[in-house]
């Protein structure tokens, strides 16, 4: 497994050894000890799945108090845009966001620790996305950024994206509540 560090302190890009031959591959995409050992220390409680069409954008995505949740991402199937931005107040990256392209051919992670809002873009005709939270989900805890906000600017890859009615009702950047105070944050 290789663990890297990103543009934003606490958001890791996660490589699994896989192992592949004539039949296909084999990986690990999880295991506590090996996390653990990389500072990843989380207890994991429930496992969501989606399956999109191409264009679809969910997010950007976050619980606040005690339900906050750190997300493992990965792609089953297809491939997306994965976004993570910075809501912690007072962060140095407060507002800035990351962006990787996951795919079931390249088999990376992200970890997004609580204090990120999340989303992701269907780059292919449809992806099947996997993500382990560290919380369950709750629904007075859950909170939306608008995926297109300018003050955020973030290319999502695609054009005439598929948005849920939820997502667009999903508060502009500059009005979130501090929720997340970077100097309270542990990373």
């Amino acid at each position: 497994m290789e663990i890297n560090g990103t543009n934003i302190p606490g958001v890791l890009q996660i490589r699994p050894d896989v192992f592949e031959d004539s039949r296909g591959y084999f990986l690990e995409s999880f295991n506590e000890f090996r996390f653990s050992e990389n500072r990843i220390e989380n207890h994991f409680v429930q496992d969501n799945i989606s399956r999109s069409a191409r264009g679809t954008v969910r997010g950007l995505h976050y619980q606040v108090g005690d339900k906050a949740q750190g997300k493992l991402c990965q792609v089953i199937a297809g491939s997306v845009l994965d976004i993570a931005v910075d809501i912690r107040f007072g962060s140095p990256t407060f507002g800035k966001h990351v962006a990787f392209q996951m795919s079931e051919e390249n088999h990376m992670q992200l970890w997004i620790p609580p204090g990120f809002a999340h989303g992701f873009s269907v780059l292919s005709d449809y992806a099947i996305f996997l993500y382990k939270c560290t919380d369950l989900y709750s629904k007075q805890h859950e909170r939306a950024i608008i995926y297109n906000d300018p003050q955020l600017n973030i290319n999502w890859g695609i054009d005439n994206p598929i948005v849920s009615d939820k997502d667009l009702k999903g508060k502009p950047f500059n009005e979130i509540d501090r929720d997340f105070i970077y100097s309270e944050m542990k990373i």
